[in-house]
């Protein structure tokens, strides 16, 4: 008979649990129909971003590569002539003098945009309720109205003779403004048209930035004055984290639409006086469309696409590199 050891617990002492193994959960093996499904569901919107995007692209990179003026266009003659229209327009230096306009004048206007804008949703976030009701219906009107009623309105202003500008200038005493025109030259055009382009976009890039900072909470400035910070100190350790990504985003899509912007210069003086204010989507209207060298007019497009797929390229690379999707 096998004698049992009875070992004596302390009063008010827990038995140790016994020891349990829980045995694992078999893994459920993922189909390949489940593997394949979010494929399947981005298949359409890739299938029209193909259609709408890829084949015209591929259609401009061929007309790009052949000779196609206006007597191939009528008779439908294929002339492939490869890289002759790129070496064309490399080579000429009329080219280059219209991209390094095009690139200077986009990069001016991208900063002031965003310049104002930010200014103005700095001021929206501290103003009062009704003056920022004020401002933002102001801003709203601004952006509603359409990109060729605006630019009659500043042709108005801007006008030589009956101008609203020159008369403003000369009762206020400079009497050197009568008859100033403000289309004689190339920087002056161009200035005109960065007012127009500035007093459309920067509703957007305002209210955006609002947005962004409308998102920090107000707890968050109430420590910073607690702990002794200045408007500009609490400016960029508090506002400038939240808005920095969106800032990031609006500055690429203000580099495309201005970098692509057509109808402001182009109505305003038509790249005028004397190409003065060409930019490169003028001078690929005028060699395409008014010229009739659709070829010409394919290579440049080419080429701005090129220089748009730079940035873009860095604006994923910054996306990709950021941590839960924003930009840093």
């Amino acid at each position: 008979m096998t004698a049992t050891k009875v070992v004596p617990m302390p009063a008010g002492a827990t038995p140790p649990a016994s020891a349990r193994v829980t045995p694992e959960k078999p893994r459920r093996r993922v189909g390949i129909g489940e593997r394949m499904m979010p494929y399947l569901l981005l298949l359409p919107a890739l299938v029209a971003v193909l259609v709408l995007l890829g084949w015209p692209t591929i259609q401009m990179l061929g007309i790009s590569l052949r000779k196609l003026d206006l007597h191939e266009l009528v008779t439908g003659k294929a002339v492939w002539i490869g890289f002759d229209n790129y070496t064309e327009e490399l080579t000429d230096p009329e080219f280059w003098s219209v991209a390094v306009r095009t690139v200077v004048f986009t990069a001016l206007l991208v900063a002031a945009t965003l310049l104002v804008a930010l200014v103005i949703a700095v001021l929206m976030r501290h103003l009062n309720p009704v003056v920022r009701i004020i401002l933002q219906i102001s801003l709203v009107l601004a952006w509603a109205v359409p990109v060729i009623a605006t630019t009659t309105v500043f042709q108005w202003i801007f006008d030589q003779q009956y101008g609203i500008l020159n008369k403003t200038l000369d009762r206020l005493g400079f009497h050197s403004f009568i008859g100033y025109s403000w289309f004689s030259t190339g920087a002056s055009t161009l200035a005109v048209i960065g007012l127009l382009v500035l007093w459309q976009a920067v509703p957007f890039v305002a209210f955006t930035l609002y947005a962004g900072l409308l998102g920090v909470p107000r707890e968050q400035y109430e420590a910073a004055g607690i702990d002794g910070a200045g408007p500009w100190q609490t400016f960029r350790a508090v506002s400038w984290p939240a808005i920095r990504p969106i800032l990031t985003m609006v500055t690429f899509l203000s580099v495309l639409w201005d970098f692509n912007m057509f109808g402001q210069v182009w109505a305003i003086r038509q790249g005028g006086p004397d190409g003065a204010s060409t930019t490169l989507a003028i001078l690929q209207y005028l060699k395409g469309i008014a010229g009739s060298h659709f070829g010409s007019a394919a290579a440049i497009a080419t080429i701005m696409l090129v220089l748009l797929l730079l940035v873009t390229g860095r604006y994923v690379q910054l996306l990709v590199r950021s941590k839960d999707g924003e930009l840093a």
